[in-house]
């Protein structure tokens, strides 16, 4: 209530009371005490999403009606998880705006959790993502596969064999992102479906992993997207499981709520057209395409 007030520069009564006046007006309770604090009742969070929808698509009308009269350049707000951030938006932006110079661009990064939220919230227009989360909030298409690597040091035995089984691997470490990272789910769910139950260290990003890995200290699942360069220098190595991984896809994912401006459609169909494919093959094989990156 504190932060709220805060926000919107007034007391936190005047919250307070818009809350309780809110809670009588849709006839349930949305908050209940907890301590000294608060926290939302089941009927809250079933209307928080319906509430967010709201406050987003007002901001995007503001934001429609002013390109409209020609008082604000047209804007495409792009969200993505960080190692789709450095290894395939910046093709994609290129081309777009090539073929769209009238369209402003911007992008916004973080983990799976923190991008989905985003468009969810109606704050960013467009996201490039893995899997989408379940529901019917966002859609949007896969547009180009996402494959999976195991990453160990360069030096690592198990590196020049052609097949390994998963259970050698029982004593290794294992490198996983923070909570909220699409990797880390993934890596979670394989490990889970082989019974296996290693020892886990988190690390804050995909760079931190692959320096890790690098020094020895553990393997990783990564998006070969995000090791290609250090796996053909030398830097890292990979290990060849008799288990097959995981079959991931990127996609683009807008909000299922609400008018679809013309930009948003542009981008849409663009992500899924030829030419995106052929500027993410030129990217791909470019020396100086590949970066740390995080998912």
């Amino acid at each position: 209530m504190t932060a709220a007030a805060d926000e919107l520069v007034v007391t936190q009564p005047s919250v307070s009371a818009a809350v309780s006046s809110l809670a009588r007006e849709v006839g349930a309770d949305l908050t209940e005490r907890l301590g000294r604090s608060i926290r939302p009742t089941p009927a809250g969070e079933a209307f928080a999403p319906y509430a967010a929808d709201v406050i987003g698509l007002l901001e995007q009308g503001e934001r429609a009606a002013l390109e409209a009269r020609e008082l604000a350049a047209r804007e495409l707000r792009i969200v993505a998880v960080t190692t789709a951030a450095e290894h395939l938006v910046p093709p994609l932006m290129q081309v777009f705006r090539e073929r769209h110079p009238d369209i402003g661009l911007t992008l916004d990064v973080g983990n799976r959790e923190h991008v989905f939220r985003r468009v969810l919230d109606h704050r960013a227009d467009v996201a490039i993502g893995g899997r989408p989360p379940d529901g019917d909030r966002l859609v949007g298409d896969a547009f180009r596969e996402n494959r999976f690597v195991l990453i160990t040091n360069a030096d690592d035995p198990l590196a020049d064999r052609r097949s390994v089984g998963l259970a050698e691997l029982a004593e290794r470490s294992w490198l996983l992102r923070e909570q909220g990272s699409g990797t880390r789910t993934l890596s979670e769910q394989f490990l889970a479906s082989h019974a296996l139950r290693p020892q886990v260290l988190t690390l804050g990003s995909n760079g931190a992993i692959k320096q890790a890995a690098r020094a020895g200290i553990g393997v990783s699942l990564q998006p070969r997207v995000a090791v290609e360069l250090e796996l053909g220098s030398g830097l890292l190595g990979s290990i060849g499981l008799c288990e097959q991984l995981p079959a991931r896809h990127w996609y683009a994912l807008r909000s299922a709520v609400g008018p679809v401006s013309a930009a948003v459609a542009s981008f849409m169909a663009f992500v899924g057209s030829e030419d995106a494919q052929r500027a993410l093959d030129a990217w791909a094989v470019s020396p100086t395409s590949s970066a740390g990156g995080d998912l």
